[in-house]
């Protein structure tokens, strides 16, 4: 939009305008350029260009032709600083509301609190990405993330976890913090407790995400917040080892397939197309020491989906041009998205104190939608499945 001239304004909230810049950069890396200056001017403009905004307080539109609108945003619990947003015009001198659900956030998810349904809403426009399915409970999740470690760290080596730097990241050191610390003293097996299991962050964009969400603490959840009055550190605690340099990274690698050191490693990109992640996939997946761990979707035609599918069975896939055994164990473990279910998602509009008009389904399979839509037919006036 800024390369076809976009210089309005860019709402969002104050802790979106924090995290905008990181992603933006990381992205033009990635996929633009490296051109330092050309990177810096961008950031300069998008930096003038942002309007941060507090959450819950109404904020007015530009006019256009005449037409007065405010907005406001409320928390989604997504990821950091995610909202719904609420819009309010008029319509022959009678507010109309018209809620934009964005993607809501999975209750109970660590460090972000649970969406709150909006009081009413003439329209709202709703997602449906889990529509037809349910999320294990989080007590189960962090259960089966123990029993997973404990099976693959009987031979040492490395648990590696392919994730996402911002969101599924976090949400992971969340909880293995909170393993290590109820299970402090004990031992995972004969030769290894687990104080001493060393936890390692590879993604430099992830170190930056996790110093930006600590610098954010003021948006956590109270159990989040009631760890950092007791002087724990989800994010940063005393196991934990950070890699920034490409150099660091391959030492890492190289140490890590060569020793069998028992660790755990998170490295980028989620669906390993691309990334740290792929390095230590290509040293590893053909020692049966070793263990993959998917905590996330993987996408058709990804490698981490190829992984997922012919690792169980013994196949191999090819990284850069070179066909890999997998004889490392391939896990996955479900209940780690960060979108509402089903539940989550009626919740939303069947705790609204006034019935919506209508509700619109939008971003989700035919058969998310269509499940959705039934889920939600008893709670509004219409349901409609947005094409």
């Amino acid at each position: 939009m800024l390369a076809a001239g976009f210089t309005g304004p860019i709402f969002c909230s104050e802790a979106s305008a924090h995290l905008l810049p990181l992603v933006l950069e990381d992205a033009l890396k990635v996929g633009v350029t490296r051109d330092e200056q050309l990177i810096n001017g961008f950031l300069r403009t998008i930096a003038r260009q942002i309007v941060p905004c507090k959450f819950n307080a109404w904020v007015e539109f530009p006019a256009f032709n005449g037409i007065k609108a405010h907005f406001r945003l409320k928390k989604a619990g997504h990821i950091l600083g995610s909202a719904y947003v609420e819009i309010k015009h008029w319509v022959a001198g009678k507010p109309f509301l018209t809620v934009f659900s964005g993607d809501l956030g999975a209750p109970y998810s660590p460090l972000l609190p649970a969406p709150k349904p909006p009081y009413a809403a003439d329209i709202v426009v709703i997602e449906s990405t889990y529509g037809d399915k349910l999320h294990d409970n989080r007590r189960d999740r962090i259960k089966r993330l123990e029993q997973a470690l404990l099976h693959s760290l009987q031979d040492n080596g490395t648990v590696l976890f392919p994730a996402f730097s911002i969101g599924r990241t976090q949400e992971l050191l969340y909880e293995l913090e909170t393993l290590i610390h109820r299970l402090r003293g004990k031992k995972i097996h004969q030769h290894l407790g687990w104080d001493e299991l060393t936890v390692i962050v590879d993604s430099p964009l992830a170190a930056k995400f996790n110093v930006a969400y600590q610098q954010l603490a003021a948006c956590w959840d109270d159990e989040a917040l009631k760890r950092l009055q007791e002087g724990r550190h989800p994010l940063n605690f005393s196991q934990l080892y950070t890699i920034d340099s490409h150099a660091e990274h391959l030492a890492a690698v190289n140490l890590l397939s060569s020793t069998r050191k028992p660790a755990i490693v998170i490295a980028a990109s989620g669906m390993c197309e691309g990334g740290r992640v792929v390095n230590y996939l290509k040293a590893m997946l053909g020692d049966p020491v070793h263990q993959v761990v998917f905590v996330g979707y993987q996408a058709r035609g990804t490698l981490g989906a190829a992984i997922q599918q012919y690792g169980p069975r013994g196949g191999y896939v090819n990284i850069d041009g070179q066909r890999i055994d997998i004889k490392a164990e391939v896990l996955t473990l479900s209940g780690y998205s960060a979108h509402a279910d089903q539940q989550g998602l009626t919740r939303f509009i069947k705790g609204m104190r006034k019935r919506p008009k209508q509700v619109r389904i939008v971003h989700g399979d035919v058969d998310a939608k269509k499940a959705l839509q039934t889920a939600l037919a008893a709670y509004a006036d219409k349901v409609v499945i947005a094409e």
